[in-house]
């Protein structure tokens, strides 16, 4: 199968996923960047995922190496390539999770949803992310609508933004376009009542994050089967800048749960995706 541009791993050159990869039958875990994130940053973390499991960062259309394509029209266009393309990719003997930070989290979800049934979907870590069923929240609607230094201040609520570039103008003007156009992106946002998943869902938070609350958390367990698991640890929004082991920590015994029962396809079976 042809290399997909969606996906970057820690062995390839940007959009270069070999086929020869496909037969690594660790659970894969893909994941989706906060809203003007850098999905580049995920492949730091597979030093600490040993052999558990093979991190996949999402790249959609507009971004990165795709910065030629066009941007996804909203939430919904973005889900459906991305869950396509982790179809494409999957494998009766190879199971997945999904992974998503912040508005990541919500595309993650809308993902899964889009996937649930897919033979191998495991289960969907949200990280640093309210319910999708309340959101998008006021105030990222109210940033969506700012513009220039405004929207600049007001982004700085929400982190992840280095100093130097709140300082500086001239790297503004160069990386806050795709940061504006994922906050209109989250503004527009339409959450629909569905069925749960089928998967289990992990939650993923900062104890000292501004933008979650345990109420603001509760909802999530409408969106799946039982209550989901629930990981608090020290920090804010980016708890896990410097300290990944507080993603990978969590990741790596569901992606070992995720094998052990995933089921090994007969010698003979033939599998055709339509």
């Amino acid at each position: 199968m042809a290399a997909s541009p969606w996906f970057l791993t820690s062995e390839t050159a940007p959009g270069a996923t070999p086929a020869a990869d496909r037969a690594d039958t660790r659970t894969r875990v893909y994941c989706f960047p906060h809203a003007g994130g850098n999905p580049r940053t995920f492949l730091d973390w597979q030093d600490g995922m040993r052999d558990d499991a093979h991190i996949l960062a999402v790249c959609p259309p507009g971004r990165g190496h795709r910065f030629r394509e066009p941007a996804p029209a909203g939430v919904a266009e973005l889900a459906d390539g991305a869950a396509l393309a982790i179809a494409l990719d999957a494998a009766p003997d190879r199971p997945f999770v999904l992974f998503g930070h912040s508005f990541g989290a919500a595309l993650a979800f809308e993902v899964a949803r889009r996937l649930d049934g897919v033979p191998g979907l495991a289960a969907l870590v949200a990280s640093g992310c309210s319910a999708p069923s309340l959101l998008p929240t006021p105030r990222v609607v109210e940033t969506a609508r700012l513009e220039g230094r405004r929207f600049t201040e007001a982004v700085g609520f929400f982190g992840g933004l280095p100093p130097e570039v709140l300082q500086d103008e001239a790297m503004q003007e160069l990386l806050l376009p795709h940061l504006k156009a994922d906050f209109t992106m989250v503004a527009g946002y339409a959450y629909r009542p569905a069925r749960p998943l089928r998967v289990p869902i992990t939650l993923l938070n900062g104890i000292d994050d501004p933008h979650v609350t345990t109420a603001s958390l509760a909802p999530w367990a409408r969106e799946c089967p039982g209550q989901p698991a629930r990981h608090w640890v020290d920090g804010g929004h980016f708890y896990f800048e410097g300290r990944p082991d507080t993603v990978t920590d969590v990741l790596r015994p569901l992606a070992r749960a995720a094998r052990r029962d995933a089921p090994t396809p007969a010698r003979d079976e033939y599998v055709e995706l339509i």
